[in-house]
């Protein structure tokens, strides 16, 4: 099996969809990208009904548009946020508590809302994660995760679980539309698996296995 290669024409597969049927927002770009969706605001909203959202109290969320409005609503709900700096450039992470952005939360929730607010904070002196939301191109229904093929998420999350700040107890979540769930990923031993996929209409607990 070409993992590389079959990984890649799903990606192909679904970005080509999404602009095709018009899913993703035609003021985005949608290839080589975690994809903006119609309806990602409401994912969002639907991840609020997650028993384990709302049992967390630290919750890592990725720096991507579709996941924006996750990012504000979890400082609403008086969580601290804490955001990769996009594609790992800088060697340390965007930490953002609830009290320091009441009444900004939507701005603080954009990635340059983040750095003016946020407090840049080493991987090391991070809090424990209640909670990790990332953002997908493709998720298959045994929740494994495909993202834009830059290897980012891996690797952030290998830095976390190295440095004790997630463990395998740590709930994970997706948030997509319906269309980028697919049948079968081909998976490999560092790819992501999720717990829960959270979509505009569903919130699906995966064959995690």
């Amino acid at each position: 099996m070409n993992f590389k290669r079959d990984k890649r024409r799903i990606r192909e597969q679904i970005w080509n969809r999404m602009k095709k049927e018009g899913i993703a927002p035609p003021s985005r770009p949608v290839f080589e990208r975690i994809p903006s969706f119609v309806g990602m605001d409401k994912a969002a909203e639907n991840l609020r009904k997650l028993g384990v959202y709302k049992k967390a109290n630290v919750i890592f969320v990725n720096p991507d548009t579709p996941q924006r409005k996750v990012r504000e609503n979890a400082l609403k709900d008086g969580k601290i946020v804490i955001m990769p700096t996009p594609r790992l450039k800088q060697n340390f992470f965007l930490l953002l508590d609830p009290e320091d952005v009441k009444g900004m939360e939507r701005q603080a929730s954009t990635i340059k809302g983040a750095f003016k607010y946020g407090k840049r904070i080493k991987i090391e002196d991070l809090p424990n994660i209640d909670l990790k939301v990332q953002g997908s191109v493709g998720v298959a229904s045994d929740g494994t995760r495909l993202g834009k093929g830059g290897g980012y998420g891996d690797k952030e999350f290998a830095m976390l679980k190295m440095t004790g700040k997630i463990n395998e107890k740590t709930p994970l979540v997706t948030t997509v539309h319906e269309v980028q769930i697919v049948e079968k990923i081909p998976r490999e031993s560092h790819d992501i698996i999720v717990d829960y996929i959270v979509t505009p209409e569903n919130i699906i607990k995966t064959d995690k296995s």
